[in-house]
């Protein structure tokens, strides 16, 4: 009989993986601010903060990160069979699994967040440069890709948010309007 993984245990998990390899929220929630802040200059970074929590509640963005950071890890530990070892120890360019990984958990959040990760993947901005760096320890070429997806997640939740919210004061903007002309 399989065991039954329970979510709650499943987000801890993911969430103290971040933390152990050096990546807090608020180093994503940075990250969404950066995005966001240029179309939305009342953006707050709680509101960046409380999108990256919504978003690392996702099942499958929480997969993606423990898949990621276990592979980051068994690299570092050159624990992964050859030529695999060799090509996530020195993140070869030609290597792109863990793009695709980052970019299908970067689907549920729409075009935005799948133009966000790429405009990420390849401007490097914040927390993910310094992943992305080869110079310091350890082996993040799985983790600077989904801090990346995580962040422009994020960043697509905030803006499609902050659009309904638009279109929610026009809504109420016309049905107050209305209620003059029947008034008045």
């Amino acid at each position: 009989m399989s065991k039954i993984v329970h979510s709650k245990d499943v987000t801890y998990a993911a969430r103290q993986k971040l933390e152990e390899r050096g990546v807090s929220v608020e180093d994503i929630a940075d990250i969404v601010f950066q995005m966001q802040y240029p179309y939305h200059p009342e953006l707050e970074m709680s509101d960046c903060i409380e999108s990256v929590e919504k978003v690392l509640l996702k099942r499958e963005i929480q997969h993606a990160i423990l898949v990621g950071i276990e592979l980051d890890v068994l690299a570092e530990k050159k624990q992964l069979s050859e030529p695999l070892q060799s090509i996530v120890e020195t993140d070869e360019g030609l290597f792109g699994v863990d793009e695709t990984i980052a970019l299908g958990a970067a689907l549920g959040y729409g075009s935005i967040a799948v133009t966000t990760f790429g405009h990420l993947d390849k401007n490097k901005i914040g927390v993910i440069r310094d992943l992305d760096t080869k110079n310091g320890e350890g082996i993040h070429t799985f983790l600077d890709d989904m801090v990346a997806s995580i962040a422009a997640n994020a960043a697509s939740r905030i803006a499609h948010r902050l659009r309904d919210e638009e279109e929610q004061f026009s809504d109420e903007q016309i049905k107050a309007h209305d209620e003059e002309e029947i008034i008045g």
